[in-house]
């Protein structure tokens, strides 16, 4: 396994690649991290899935998503990777976009655990997590610096891997297009965020929209950031 692949500069829809690798017709689907439940609507709407478990861990986005009255096939939980409340081989396939690295350190082998423990034996875990470089990531650390999470997010799925518990299948290496009319928008998105608290200093705000606004053009700022896939199976 490998962190990381600077080759790999494909750009990619990760949705659209999400649902042309896995094997969702029928599945019953666990995802975690569901965020603004926006991937969860494009999964509960493919026609594919039978059924989305959406678990997210944030209270105030948990409520939002709760008003959400037109996913028949969706139910949202507010819940932690770390305690799925999910019998044992209940799930197909499990999908974390981008939110291992959120799960406490001290809690990523249990999440690890659980995810094995809820999927059915030849079921997969699309694990993807963002790589730790790149432009917009340069902007994204002077507030909010994620090197240490995202390795160890990595070297639990690692840890995973070796001893048996999942297996890898394969990993995937691409950037996907993050796009931002201005700093304003790149501030509700990254900055005022209900699952973070980033209070930033106004000389490091002022700092922090200095290197944003050196990628703006008069059609906004485009980036590319790196990212990968870990894409694990439940030994039969």
């Amino acid at each position: 396994m490998k962190i990381a692949d600077p080759t790999a500069t494909t750009v990619v829809n990760e949705v659209q690649l999400m649902l042309a690798e896995l094997p969702l017709d029928g599945a019953r689907v666990l995802e975690l991290g569901c965020g603004k439940a926006e991937k969860t609507r494009t999964l509960a709407q493919s026609g594919r899935v039978r059924e989305v478990v959406a678990l997210e861990v944030d209270r105030i986005q948990h409520a939002k998503n709760l008003q959400i009255t037109d996913l028949p096939n969706v139910q949202f939980v507010q819940a932690g990777a770390e305690a799925i409340p999910e019998a044992d081989a209940s799930v197909d396939i499990v999908i974390m976009f981008k939110s291992l690295h959120h799960v406490p350190l001290e809690l990523m082998d249990q999440a690890l655990a659980e995810i094995a423990r809820v999927l059915r034996p030849g079921g997969l875990a699309w694990i993807s997590e963002p790589v730790f470089a790149g432009e917009f990531n340069e902007v994204m650390r002077l507030f909010n610096d994620e090197k240490r999470v995202r390795e160890a997010a990595f070297a639990a799925v690692g840890k995973a891997v070796d001893s048996g518990l999942l297996q890898l299948e394969r990993q995937l290496f691409f950037s996907t297009r993050s796009h931002f009319d201005d700093f304003v928008q790149f501030d509700q998105r990254m900055i005022r965020v209900t699952h973070a608290d980033h209070r930033l200093s106004p000389e490091l705000y002022a700092q922090v929209r200095e290197r944003f606004e050196a990628h703006l053009t008069p059609a906004g700022a485009t980036f590319y950031p790196p990212q990968r896939v870990d894409l694990l199976k439940k030994p039969a």
